[in-house]
């Protein structure tokens, strides 16, 4: 938070770290933050016209220099001066714009805020202030004007507006708009010094019609009585607290201004919220006794209203005079308006007079008052936080877009890396089919040249055979012819004596010569047909050449292509290596980044394992105290579950410190995720943890948005365990206090679970949570019929059967809540016909048990029945049930003037039931 301080004050240091920025109006001067008293005189009543001459005015106007005198003879009179005068003719919308008006301004600016009205009684306090006007805009008050003028002036989108109406009755703080809310706490932050009411009813607004309903609610909740000096006399103070909330950003003229510590502190994209409250206070008048009449009752109230207005009077003074001790603490007002006088709000004060001289000693006092308001200066601050909620959203948000982004770019590489590796495979396989081919087509071209080879060889020998051939049959030729030459020698010398013989032998030769020379003939045509076929050889043997040397060429032409595929495989082999290189020093990154998520993940199993052990601990420091704590949690607000739920009186400070100490450090997720743990100790304090943390409004609604009403649901349903039941349902009636939860509950089916709870266990803590929370889903007139239709109003009265005091109580609050939202619904024309809790047999058990119960079930037993008996439609059913009796105790007996008030009501508009009384 970041506050702005105008005007210092030496008697209450400021709380936290200030940040200046300018001040609304003044330029930031102390006059600027001195409280603005305007003074409005009513005018004469009917009493007072009537005996004009016996009631001269005592008060004389001098608007024009905002002047007041008061006479009291006709030789003596005082003149005080005022920062407005508003004479009884100032219309309610001038009074508006002068008092109000620059505090409404200044608080939807981020400053707190104060309009007060104070005077005697009767003299018109609740018409400037609390007059709805509704028919007539002229005759609207300021809490109605302020209401319009800033829900005109705020976006719903990004801002929020709510409402807290309550009364101080008797030294009591009660709620208006939840009249059951009684005795309501104030509690001051020791830092801060901000004061609030713990409990109180916190409605948020959207457009005027709201605003009017609720504010007929208060009016119609707030005490008022008949007396001589007004015939309708407030009884209490009424104080309407206006909460706001609006999405800042600093500006650059107004960041130049800002200090470097403050600067880091608040960065400009931190996401700002500006968080204000207006007051509108309508105190009750200041009386006599002896003037007012007042009688038995009456008297204590007034006791009561002067004791308070003397406490502020005296706190006053206090400021005024610079006193070092300001007793606040003396009254409950005084400690509610503490930040009004000498606080942190913009404060205005109109007082309120009459003209008569017959109350001169009330008019003089007020008049006083006033004055002495008129010197007590405030030090407004502006209230100016970081929007944790926003800004968390937003983070998760952008962590989430990272996380698919990251997931995303994981697959894409994994999917990349599968398509390089089937790629690489592809080619590895037609690389080794190409070595396969390659090496194939070599050897049969080797197989080829090896048979050609051996072809030529075999060509070779049979050439070298035939030359043989040829030289034995030339040498054998040759032989022939020496032989021949020598036969002829021979038979030249043996011619003579063997002329005969020779002849003889000469004809045989001759004729072997001529079977020699046809042989040798013979030969050589073998000899040229053996040439014919070495040259035909010797052809076969040069094609076969050439037909090898072309072989050789398409080898070496193999060769080459096999060289450049070789290469170019090499290439691509060496890109997908330096691919594969890259994929191996992405995955390294991957891996390191899986590494420290592995890491972080590593360290939240340790941070649930130590929650786990602190949840173990904390069940020795709770077992003790476990039926106080569950009896404890019974009488809190709406649910009958509150802050101090499972936990007892002794033990409450020390367990919640320590459940707010676990949330803090180890998150509602992490919470939520023990629901699921295997350990069944572990799973029932994690229950007890969310039903605490239920239990605070601020963390209603978070839990339901982190899935913790789903998970409750589940446990509700699956778990047979009694005490998983008892603390589960607990945790779901403190989420039915939010409203806007109650729809999701519903809708999910958690009226109906509760039911089968109530019908399976007879563990009166467990039907005493159950209870609760149908109670509170009571509440909500929108889920009415849909609550019958789950079982919910049966299992409530069939809870009946415990006989506990307690669970009868929480049966008693549900039928109430049930009867008046279903009365206000009926009245307001949006539902006829006989209400629902008639048809479940609801009336006949209020008839039978009405008087059986403490004062407190009693009492909302009796609240319903007079809320049934407001609807027509259930004349008949009232009339059979024998409820005119109970009627007419209510209306005579009963301890609470509320209650006795419907009865008559009721008894006196419907005609049946007055035949039937009469």
């Amino acid at each position: 938070m970041r506050s702005k301080s105008v005007a210092p004050v030496p008697r209450r240091p400021s709380p936290s770290p200030a940040r200046s920025r300018p001040a609304p109006e003044n330029g930031g001067s102390t006059d600027s933050c001195r409280v603005r008293v305007a003074v409005r005189v009513r005018p004469k009543n009917s009493e007072e016209l009537a005996h004009d001459a016996d009631f001269d005015s005592c008060v004389e106007l001098q608007p024009e220099s905002k002047r007041l005198k008061l006479k009291k003879n006709n030789w003596s009179c005082e003149s005080y001066k005022f920062d407005e005068v508003f004479s009884e003719n100032a219309s309610q919308k001038r009074v508006y714009e002068v008092v109000a008006k620059p505090v409404v301004e200044s608080v939807l600016e981020g400053y707190n805020g104060t309009v007060m009205a104070y005077g005697q009684t009767g003299t018109g306090k609740t018409y400037t202030v609390g007059r709805l006007g509704k028919h007539d805009p002229s005759e609207r008050g300021i809490m109605v004007r302020a209401l319009e003028h800033i829900i005109s002036s705020m976006s719903f989108e990004t801002d929020r507006v709510a409402i807290s109406y309550l009364q101080l009755y008797l030294e009591s703080v009660q709620d208006l708009l939840a009249p059951e809310k009684t005795n309501i706490p104030i509690v001051e932050d020791a830092k801060t010094g901000e004061v609030s009411l713990p409990g109180a009813a916190i409605v948020e607004i959207k457009d005027l019609e709201h605003v009017f309903q609720l504010l007929q609610i208060g009016e119609a909740n707030r005490h008022a009585s008949n007396t001589k000096m007004n015939t309708e006399s407030s009884r209490s103070h009424a104080i309407l607290i206006i909460h706001l909330q609006r999405s800042s950003r600093i500006k650059e003229e107004n960041s130049c201004s800002l200090s470097n510590d403050t600067h880091d502190i608040f960065p400009d994209d931190l996401p700002l919220v500006l968080k204000s409250k207006l007051l509108i206070v309508d105190l009750a008048g200041s009386e006599r006794i002896d003037k007012s009449g007042s009688e038995g009752h009456m008297i204590e109230e007034a006791k009561f209203i002067n004791l308070s207005l003397t406490s502020l009077g005296k706190c006053i003074n206090a400021l005024a005079e610079n006193s070092p001790h300001i007793p606040t603490r003396d009254s409950k007002l005084t400690r509610i308006l503490r930040d009004s006088f000498g606080g942190t709000a913009r404060t205005s004060l109109v007082v309120t007079i009459g003209p008569s001289s017959r109350h001169y000693s009330e008019t003089s006092s007020t008049i006083l008052f006033g004055q002495r308001a008129m010197k007590v200066v405030n030090t407004i601050k502006l209230k100016e936080e970081v929007d944790y909620e926003n800004l968390y959203k937003k983070m998760e948000r952008e962590v989430d877009q990272l996380t698919s982004e990251m997931e995303r770019q994981q697959k894409l590489i994994k999917s990349e890396k599968i398509l390089v590796d089937k790629k690489l495979k592809e080619t590895e396989r037609s690389f080794h089919d190409l070595r396969v081919t390659s090496s194939m087509q070599i050897e049969n071209l080797e197989k080829e040249k090896c048979q050609l080879e051996s072809a030529v060889q075999k060509l070779m020998q049979d050439l070298e055979e035939e030359k043989c051939q040829k030289n034995l049959l030339s040498e054998q030729i040759i032989g022939l012819e020496k032989l021949l030459s020598e036969n002829k020698q021979q038979q030249q010398l043996e011619n003579l004596s063997k002329t005969k013989i020779l002849t003889d032998t000469t004809k045989e030769h001759e004729k072997e010569m001529g079977e020699l020379l046809r042989q040798l003939e013979e030969e050589r045509c073998c000899s040229s047909s053996m040439k014919d076929h070495m040259s035909i050889l010797q052809q076969q043997l040069c094609d076969a050449q050439s037909s090898a040397q072309l072989q050789e060429t398409m080898a070496r032409d193999l060769e080459k292509k096999l060289t450049k595929v070789t290469e170019e495989f090499t290439s691509q082999v060496q890109s997908l290596k330096q691919t594969i290189s890259e994929l191996i020093s992405e995955k390294e990154v991957i891996y390191e980044e899986l590494k420290s998520t592995q890491e972080k993940v590593q360290q939240e199993i340790w941070q649930r394992q130590d929650l786990e052990d602190q949840i173990l601990r904390l069940k020795q420091t709770t077992s003790d105290n476990y039926a106080e704590e569950s009896k404890t949690s019974c009488g809190m607000v709406r649910s009958g579950l509150g802050n101090a739920a499972f936990v007892s009186k002794s033990g409450k400070l020390r367990e919640t410190g320590t459940i707010s100490k676990i949330f803090e450090e180890v998150g509602l997720p992490n919470v939520l995720a023990l629901l699921k743990s295997e350990d069944l100790d572990v799973q029932i304090h994690a229950v007890k943890v969310v039903a605490n943390l239920a239990a605070e409004d601020i963390n209603q609604e978070r839990i339901v948005e982190e899935g913790g009403l789903d998970a409750l649901l589940s446990l509700l349903e699956t778990s047979e365990n009694t005490t998983i039941h008892r603390v589960t349902a607990g945790a779901i009636a403190n989420l039915a206090m939010n409203g806007l939860n109650q729809g999701v509950i519903m809708s999910k089916g958690g009226a109906r679970l509760l039911a089968n709870v109530a019908s399976k266990t007879d563990d009166p803590q467990t039907l005493r949570m159950v209870a609760g929370g149908i109670a509170n889903l009571c509440g909500n007139e929108k889920l009415h019929l849909m609550l019958k239709q789950d079982g919910g109003i049966k299992a409530l009265l069939g809870m009946f059967r415990s006989g506990h005091a307690d669970v009868i109580a929480q049966i008693a609050r549900g039928i109430a809540n049930f009867a008046k939202c279903e009365s206000r619904v009926i009245s307001q024309g949006h539902r006829k016909g006989r209400s629902l809790l008639i048809e479940e047999g609801v009336l006949t058990w209020m008839v039978a048990n009405s008087t059986r119960f403490s004062a407190s079930t009693r009492r909302h037993i009796e609240l319903a029945f007079c809320h049934l008996a407001q609807n027509d439609g259930n004349t008949c059913d009232i009339i059979a049930s024998g409820g005119i009796k109970e009627l007419l105790r209510i209306s005579r007996e009963s301890p609470r003037e509320d209650a006795r008030n419907l009865a008559k009501k009721a008894l006196d508009s419907n005609p049946a039931f007055l035949k039937e009384v009469q």
